[in-house]
């Protein structure tokens, strides 16, 4: 069983940033990690994901100005967001495969 605890959302303007970090309480090893986001009337999509050995991969709308890390020895994975744009906003989600969800957070852009 993974449980999985974010944290970081929040308000921001246009062209801020903010870090997003997830905590994964498991009883197993975890290979990929990865942060999902959805904004409403939108379907969930893919923001970024690593792997255990650093491997990571982005979503086109996000790549150059998110990086997300993670850190093996505490299971956790943060998403550094820069350059935040208004259509950034939505709830981010953790979420480790294969149906492992966090309960998500906001993130609202506004002037």
């Amino acid at each position: 069983q993974v449980r999985l605890v974010e944290s970081g959302g929040g308000l921001v303007q246009p062209g801020g940033s903010l870090r997003l970090s997830c905590v994964a309480s498991a009883s197993m090893y975890i290979e990929v990690m990865a942060w999902y986001r959805q904004a409403p009337g939108k379907q969930r999509e893919l923001v970024a994901s690593i792997t255990s050995v650093g491997s990571t991969n982005y979503g086109d709308s996000v790549k150059g100005r998110f990086t997300i890390s993670r850190d093996n020895a505490k299971n956790t994975v943060s998403l550094q967001m820069n350059s935040l744009k208004f259509e950034d906003a939505a709830v981010y989600y953790c979420f480790v495969p294969p149906s492992h969800w966090g309960q998500g957070t906001r993130v609202t852009v506004a002037a």
